[in-house]
């Protein structure tokens, strides 16, 4: 058995991907800071029938994130899928003429430096079974930049940059990388807005393995 390993995982987005790769076979990892959280997804998934397990390292610290993910590795399962789509913290997103350089720290911790050591952990795993797949969520910050959100659009402007290079680079060893870029609000009313849709774009990315980004839907003109 495989894992997929859900670092951000919510009750919302993160259980409906965790159900989704677990129907089709997935042991799943959830990753979080909260451990009654993880552990109560955890608990559904295996009430379930499904192997499920939660960890709490914080993403702004890469040996946490590697220990994690190797604890995870070891417990359930060789990583075949990444997800990186932490929930980014609000004070992340302060006006641009507000916005100093200590304040971005935190946000490129959280979406670069954490992506980089997630990517980096889970990558040796995926050549030594021969296939994988990464897959990136972002808001849509991440292809237009809001000057009230500046932190999270420097920030997934710098992990966008990273995956696309991954993207490329990984091409040709059977390990997919894709971005899902979702430019509305989860679980707001709209039926292709609902955790399980996006949960099903999310598993088409991985077996389909198309293009580098996907877009849940078009960005508002």
């Amino acid at each position: 058995m495989t894992t997929i390993a859900i670092i951000g995982a919510g009750k919302g987005l993160g259980l409906a991907v965790a159900r989704r790769f677990a129907r089709e076979g997935f042991a799943v990892a959830l990753v979080a800071r909260n451990q009654d959280r993880v552990d109560a997804l955890a608990a559904e998934l295996r009430q379930d029938g499904h192997s499920a397990a939660g960890y709490t390292p914080n993403v702004r610290d890469p040996e946490s994130i590697r220990h994690a993910l190797e604890r995870a590795t070891e417990e359930l399962g060789p990583i075949e899928v990444l997800q990186y789509s932490p929930l980014p913290a609000k004070e992340y997103m302060r006006p641009v003429l507000e916005t100093t350089e200590a304040d971005l720290v935190g946000p490129i911790e959280f979406s670069v430096y954490g992506a980089v050591a997630a990517a980096r952990q889970a990558i040796p795993g995926m050549r030594a079974i021969g296939h994988g797949t990464l897959l990136f969520v972002n808001g849509g910050s991440a292809v237009r930049p809001g000057g009230r959100v500046t932190g999270t659009s420097v920030a997934f402007a710098g992990e966008s940059a990273y995956a696309q290079l991954l993207h490329d680079a990984l091409a040709d060893e059977s390990i997919h990388v894709g971005q899902l870029i979702i430019p509305f609000g989860i679980d707001d009313g709209e039926p292709t807005h609902s955790g399980d849709s996006i949960a099903d774009r999310l598993w088409a990315m991985h077996t389909d393995r198309g293009d580098f980004r996907v877009y849940a839907e078009p960005l508002p003109a």
